[in-house]
């Protein structure tokens, strides 16, 4: 595979009593491009008129009850995702400490137990935690704060044909304001944060955990049956997104 990788960053929603808005635009890395989880997808190839046919059929029977629509209209019609790991799971290094001031280890439990409930799903993509940073495919650090209104980002990269190849989260002990997340907030944040690992969009349905300010603290039907159509269905352009939508 041609892997001209092209980064991306989601920035999640902040979790807590309030509520808090989508984040600005990082700064995009040196020969790649970036979007926020809103923002369009340079389509960079195409699949056979036929084969996307075929793609949006699929979708047009197993939408109801997701928000894989959402998800194609925010992201130019084009779907990304990790590639099917046959049972080699993703690594996962968890940063085991931290010296900022109210952290505590409590926080590494809840985003462990965090990629725990996405990997019951049993999708073709399973994450595993790893004490070597230097192996891991994916890494979670932490942060005082965000200068922004968010809690929470994600970034990953993808190849030209839509598969994710690398990803990272930092995840904040303080909301911008100062107060400190509370340990259910900090794995709400965390599941939040994953699904945009996985490939999910904002949605809003606020009973969701994708909900761009988040309210829950547990997956939805709606999410766990969004990812599970996410992965049955091939990374890339789907065609027209106003042939897809979502039923709910």
């Amino acid at each position: 595979m041609n892997r001209f990788a092209v980064a991306l960053s989601i920035a999640a929603a902040g979790i807590g009593l309030a509520g808090v808005r989508l984040a600005e635009r990082a700064p995009a890395p040196a020969g790649g491009e970036e979007r926020l989880s809103t923002g369009l997808v340079v389509r960079t190839s195409r699949p056979a008129d036929d084969e996307r046919e075929g793609v949006r059929r699929a979708i047009r029977r197993a939408e109801q009850g997701t928000y894989i629509g959402e998800i194609l209209r925010a992201r130019d019609s084009a779907l990304a995702r990790w590639p099917d790991r046959h049972g080699n799971p993703l690594t996962v290094w968890i940063q085991p400490r931290s010296q900022v001031v109210d952290w505590h280890v409590r926080y590494v439990y809840e985003v462990h137990n965090a990629f725990v409930a996405w990997d019951t799903l049993a999708l073709p993509v399973q994450f595993r935690i790893v004490s070597d940073s230097a192996s891991a495919h994916i890494h979670v650090t932490w942060i005082d704060r965000f200068a922004e209104q968010i809690s929470g980002r994600t970034r990953w990269a993808r190849d030209a044909n839509y598969w994710i190849t690398d990803a990272n989260i930092v995840l904040a002990v303080h909301h911008r304001n100062g107060d400190i997340l509370e340990d259910d907030a900090m794995h709400a944040m965390a599941l939040h944060e994953i699904g945009h690992l996985l490939g999910l969009d904002h949605t809003s349905d606020p009973s969701s955990v994708m909900a761009p300010k988040v309210r829950v603290r547990g997956l939805s039907i709606a999410d766990r049956e969004t990812v599970k159509l996410l992965y049955t269905l091939p990374a890339g352009s789907v065609g027209t997104a106003r042939r897809v939508v979502a039923r709910r």
